[in-house]
Order: C-alpha cells, then sequence, then structure tokens
C-alpha cells in the first residue's frame, strides 16, 4: 500500500506540475515529467469533480492477457495510469474505442457504458485514482 500511495503521490505531483524539475530540500535535482494535462474525458466531456465531501481512492490494477472487463460505468471522475500493457476501452453506447498503451494517462468517460479488454499478451497493469463523494463507489455494473 505504501509503494501505490507513494506511486499515486508522484503522478498527482508529476500531473499538476509544469516545470520540467524541480529541486528537493538538499538541492539535489528532481527530475518531474509531465505525462498528461486534460480537460476533457476519452470520450469528449468535460471534467467535473464531486461537489460535497470529496474523497481521493487509489488502487492498483492487474488484468490478465485476453480478459474482458463487464461492461460498467463510472459516476465520478476516474484516472488510470498505465503501467504495463495493452488496453483496449470501448463505449459500448457510441462504439468508438481508445487503445492505452504503457505510459498512457487514462480519463475515464462519465455516466457512459463502457468495457475493457487486454488485447496484449502481458498483463495490464493500471494505477487508478478516483475522485468520489466519501463513501461512494465508483463502479456501476450494467445488469
Amino acid at each position: 500500500m505504501r509503494n501505490i500511495t507513494a506511486s499515486a503521490l508522484l503522478l498527482v505531483a508529476a500531473f499538476f506540475t509544469t516545470n520540467a524539475s524541480a529541486l528537493d530540500s538538499s538541492n539535489t535535482p528532481v527530475v518531474v515529467t509531465p505525462l498528461a494535462s486534460k480537460t476533457t474525458t476519452a470520450s469528449g466531456q468535460p471534467i467535473t469533480l464531486p461537489q460535497k465531501n470529496v474523497e481521493v481512492q487509489v488502487s492498483a490494477y492487474q488484468i490478465a492477457p485476453g480478459a474482458t472487463l463487464p461492461v460498467h460505468k463510472h459516476p465520478f471522475p476516474r484516472y488510470a495510469y498505465v503501467e504495463q500493457g495493452t488496453l483496449k476501452v470501448t463505449n459500448v453506447e457510441t462504439g468508438a474505442a481508445n487503445t492505452y498503451k504503457t505510459g498512457d494517462f487514462i480519463v475515464e468517460m462519465i455516466g457512459q457504458w463502457h468495457q475493457a479488454t487486454n488485447i496484449g499478451a502481458d498483463p495490464v497493469k493500471l494505477l487508478v485514482i478516483d475522485q468520489v463523494e466519501q463513501g461512494a463507489k465508483n463502479t456501476i455494473l450494467k445488469q
């Protein structure tokens, strides 16, 4: 859990910084590489945050080669960094699909039914960050 938290903090720091480098407290150079800057989700929606009691949840996902997640949607913002593998995400409402590879940053669609498939030969590893109303879940499975 400690590694996940540290990775999440580094990801958030890289996401919000505009400088290419910084200094730590001992004046040793620290390289900061911005990974993404987004204002819309994968389906073009503006990114909006929960309006009350925001809770940040961080998870590590590992998806086996060939595995397909069930059709689902997210009521709140979800961000994912692809640490390894190749993931195809399909909006089942529109048929539009995006493929994400190692090093890509995903801003998932909100309130739209979609599913993801590991289309590579290796497991997909994701660092996932959810911003939800406190105590809420961010995945709703289609019945």
